[in-house]
């Protein structure tokens, strides 16, 4: 064999070689968000009979230090013993949390997102058989100087119920790496801002938001929903229908 084409099929090999090792990467770092968690998630609406609705947030992920952007998969499931009937998903960011868009979903004009959100995604997920699951890829930023929050609602497909509702529920950090490439983030940790600098604050920095507000307010959804109502510490924020408030008007 002359060392012409030793050289060639060397060359090759390697080149796979390396293709192997950037597909594995890639496949890993997708999947590394750990085992889904309905941490933040409250039954509403009480759904139809053998209907068993829930959803799912990765307990990690990670938020590229340079660009902000992260990926987030967001889970409907059916765990009851009859379907679902036509359901759809509400994929909400709220304060340093944004959502880009999810795959195979609608945006929620900006005049219809709920107060205090700053994006939102609709999901029709249509029928979901007993036993059935059903996975959205979220491409989101997460500002690493603010808490972020994520809130999904599984609702009728006219948004006249809600029978689930995980969150707003933040993902964070208390251990800011600012001069690391990646910042991991757990869902139902409040973040701990990086200071501008790049320093974590010291203790004399202001306390974080905590997830929900004292009190009940209703957050108007518009066309996507009968609004959102906050719980207190808990941070759990479920829809309220519409005749509801059409009484208490």
């Amino acid at each position: 064999m002359s060392s012409r084409r030793t050289t060639v099929i060397a060359g090759s090999l390697v080149t796979a070689t390396f293709s192997a090792v950037m597909m594995l990467s890639t496949t890993a770092a997708a999947d590394d968000q750990g085992p889904g968690s309905d941490k933040g998630g409250k039954a509403v609406d009480t759904a139809p009979e053998g209907v068993g609705l829930t959803t799912l947030l990765p307990e990690k992920i990670s938020v590229d230090n340079s660009s902000k952007k992260t990926a987030i998969t967001a889970t409907v499931k059916n765990d009851g013993t009859a379907e679902s009937g036509d359901i759809r998903l509400l994929v909400v960011g709220f304060d340093g949390l944004e959502v880009k868009g999810v795959k195979g979903c609608s945006a929620i004009p900006e005049g219809d997102l709920p107060k205090g959100s700053n994006s939102g995604f609709s999901c029709a997920v249509g029928n979901l058989a007993a036993g059935a699951s059903t996975s959205y890829a979220v491409d989101a930023t997460f500002d690493l100087g603010r808490a972020g929050k994520i809130c999904l609602p599984v609702q009728t497909a006219d948004g006249a119920k809600t029978y689930w509702q995980q969150g707003p529920v933040p993902f964070g950090t208390t251990n800011p790496s600012p001069n690391a490439p990646t910042t991991p983030l757990l869902l139902g940790t409040d973040n701990q801002p990086v200071a501008p600098g790049g320093d974590a604050p010291g203790a004399g920095g202001g306390e974080l938001p905590r997830t929900g507000a004292a009190g009940r307010e209703v957050l108007p959804l518009g066309a996507a929903g009968a609004g959102l109502l906050a719980a207190g510490a808990a941070g759990l924020w479920w829809s309220r229908r519409p005749r509801e408030a059409a009484r208490g008007a």
